[in-house]
């Protein structure tokens, strides 16, 4: 999981080619350290994609522009467009976001 440097590096991320997950988390976040012990087996589930831990707190002005009001969240963006997203404050199981990340394929 690439976590960014600083806004600019998110930036850079959002534009890369390819397909990235941007996760939205926060330490604080309940529901967000449940999902996070599973995301190693999420990644590797799921290879084709690039995973991008991006903390909400510290990236607010991303999260508002994005429309990122709940968290863990899930925006998928390849080659600069988001494709998919998972945003909402409910708890998110590994199988729920497999099936959304395969929706998103």
């Amino acid at each position: 999981m690439i976590i960014p440097k600083n806004i600019e590096n998110l930036a850079e991320l959002v534009k890369a080619p390819g397909k990235h997950v941007f996760f939205f988390t926060a330490g604080w976040c309940g529901d967000c350290n449940f999902i996070k012990p599973k995301m190693p087996e999420i990644e590797a589930e799921n290879s084709e994609f690039e995973f991008i831990e991006v903390d909400r707190d510290e990236y607010m002005d991303v999260a508002v522009e994005w429309g990122i009001m709940g968290i863990p969240s899930f925006v998928v963006i390849e080659d600069g467009k988001e494709t998919a997203r998972l945003v909402n404050k409910l708890r998110k199981t590994k199988e729920e976001v497999n099936t959304f990340l395969a929706t998103a394929k």
